[in-house]
């Protein structure tokens, strides 16, 4: 069992109840994603027939404890499996990708940037709580466009094969050393 589900979301997977359905929720974040006044946002979307409104963490990246509104867009996320040999990855497709959401994906195809991936399951019956802590985050790898969606693969941080440490000591940087 994954030990970042909570127990109300592990019982959820096991029995599938139908009267209190597990909501799926991605947030997208990158730097050039802006409002109209300039201001960072996050694109937030539920997969869903209706919006929804969670809570965030307490620890979230952005909002951070608020009360947020996940819009209604089809999309479908093949989770990871709970392995330690591998790097975990996602694969994500998001329908339909509307009007609203383009032009942020537009603008951040352009930027040096990575683009980093939200998953937050949350219980209908409990839009306070998010079901999984920490929320899985990623970073996106690839993406492929057609015209009726957006694919894209998405893995966490490669900390394996991460230099340690990661600071490198030059003399440029630190004068002392050259003696």
């Amino acid at each position: 069992m994954d030990d970042s589900l909570s127990q109300a979301l592990a019982e959820a997977y096991a029995s599938c109840p139908a009267d209190d359905p597990i909501l799926d929720t991605l947030e997208i974040r990158h730097p050039a994603f802006v409002d109209d006044l300039g201001n960072n946002i996050a694109l937030r979307i539920i997969a869903n027939n209706e919006d929804f409104e969670g809570r965030l963490e307490d620890d979230a990246p952005m909002n951070a404890g608020e009360l947020v509104t996940f819009t209604s867009l089809g999309f479908d996320i093949q989770l990871p499996e709970v392995a330690t040999s591998t790097v975990p990855e996602v694969n994500v497709t998001i329908d339909n990708v509307s009007r609203e959401i383009m032009p942020h994906l537009k603008a951040a195809a352009t930027s040096n940037e990575k683009i980093e991936i939200t998953y937050r399951p949350y219980l209908a019956s409990d839009p306070n709580t998010v079901q999984m802590d920490p929320p899985l985050t990623l970073t996106l790898k690839s993406v492929s466009a057609t015209p009726v969606s957006i694919t894209g693969v998405a893995s966490m941080l490669d900390i394996g094969n991460k230099a340690f440490p990661s600071d490198v000591y030059t003399t440029k940087r630190f004068p002392g050393l050259a003696q």
